[in-house]
């Protein structure tokens, strides 16, 4: 059954009945048959929309499998991994988790495509601060997921209210407000006197008229910042459209007035426009991210190695060593020197270990990953 808005309940994906129909037909099989192995998956993507990825999603897979007698191994969410590494591991009884695949990859394939995206822009936008502002175009049922994942993969705030706990919101007034109120200083104004002291003053700029003469009047009504969100019908050259609000802005004495840029905007906005707007909201190209295409696949059956045609067979560990060389091994190898095992244990038994959601992860590592970015995706200074 699903719900009033198309949802799909906790229960039924707690109860393993969310599943792709050929998981139904293998339980009801091996069940018939008498058969069921001691496993283990592990999860892998074999390519990537880019040359790394951000885990994000094994939090739901643990909620999903806790109590259930199973040992899971992963990532923590925010580790950057690469094509072929696995990200998560499960072993215990096939038919303990079987119909759940669908499940697990759903929670991970999706976070994590979301994470990764944001980590790849908040990378190419260094410490210009990077706000989601996505989650309406998503299913409102899966708004708290996108925000989490947008956070964990860097961005500074978020826009729907619904996101977890903790998370900065972010966000002023809708070109709506102004048009109700009927102009753009009816709108700051009202604004102004009716939101918390607590909430910057960041004025929309292009609901009426010209970028420049608005934000010089936003900034005379007294904004921290204007925020342009320009449909790209009437842009026109936009790099010159934000040179001229910011020599205005200059000119005026307005120098500390900073420029938000939001509306459609990718990483090659990001790059263009960098050299010159402070912050940027940010919407489908992080919330509409392509998925993280992972796979699922048995490495291990009753203590022996296994794999189906294209896989590495073996369970199997990644290290980081200090010199941030990655290695790829059977789990029984030797540690390398100096190797930082990056898959750690998250359920003994169906029990909680220790696995943090890292929320700083991809922050720190970002003089790291520097090396990633290609020429043209870096802003011009």
């Amino acid at each position: 059954m699903v719900s009033r808005f198309g949802i799909v309940s906790d229960s039924e994906i707690l109860s393993g009945k969310c599943t792709d129909v050929y998981f139904a037909h293998t339980d009801e099989v091996l069940r018939g048959e008498g058969c069921n192995p001691d496993v283990t998956m592990e999860v892998t993507a074999a390519s990537l929309p880019d040359e790394w990825g951000v885990v994000c999603g094994t939090a739901d897979v643990l909620s999903l499998l806790e109590g259930i007698p199973l040992n899971v191994s992963a990532m923590p969410e925010g580790t950057v991994f690469y094509p072929g590494e696995p990200v998560l591991r499960i072993s215990g009884k096939y038919l303990d988790f079987c119909t759940y695949e669908t499940s697990i990859l759903g929670f991970l394939c999706h976070a994590s495509g979301i994470a990764s995206a944001s980590a790849q822009i908040t990378l190419i936008a260094g410490e210009k601060p990077i706000y989601s502002f996505g989650s309406r175009r998503q299913h409102p049922a899966i708004a708290g997921m996108i925000e989490r994942a947008a956070w964990i993969g860097g961005v500074a705030g978020v826009s729907n209210t619904c996101a977890p706990e903790g998370i900065p919101l972010a966000g002023t007034m809708p070109h709506a407000l102004i048009m109700s109120l009927g102009s753009a200083r009816a709108g700051w104004a009202a604004f102004d006197r009716h939101a918390p002291q607590n909430i910057p003053r960041i004025y929309l700029c292009d609901t009426f008229c010209d970028e420049k003469r608005e934000a010089l009047a936003a900034a005379r009504a007294g904004a921290v910042a204007v925020r342009l969100d320009t449909p790209r019908s009437r842009r026109g050259d936009m790099h010159s459209i934000l040179e001229e609000v910011r020599w205005e802005l200059d000119l005026h004495g307005f120098t500390s007035v900073k420029i938000f840029l939001s509306g459609g905007v990718t990483k090659s906005d990001v790059v263009a426009y960098g050299d010159i707007v402070d912050a940027f909201g940010v919407g489908g190209s992080i919330a509409n991210a392509p998925v993280i295409d992972f796979s699922m696949d048995i490495v291990e059956r009753n203590g022996e190695p296994v794999s189906k045609r294209g896989k590495k067979g073996g369970v199997k560990q990644v290290y980081l060593t200090e010199n941030g060389e990655r290695i790829l091994l059977p789990a029984l190898s030797e540690k390398p020197f100096g190797g930082r095992a990056l898959i750690i244990p998250a359920l003994k038994n169906g029990n909680r270990v220790s696995l943090d959601t890292a929320t700083n992860i991809v922050r720190e590592a970002r003089d790291r990953l520097q090396h990633f970015l290609h020429p043209q995706e870096k802003i011009n200074k």
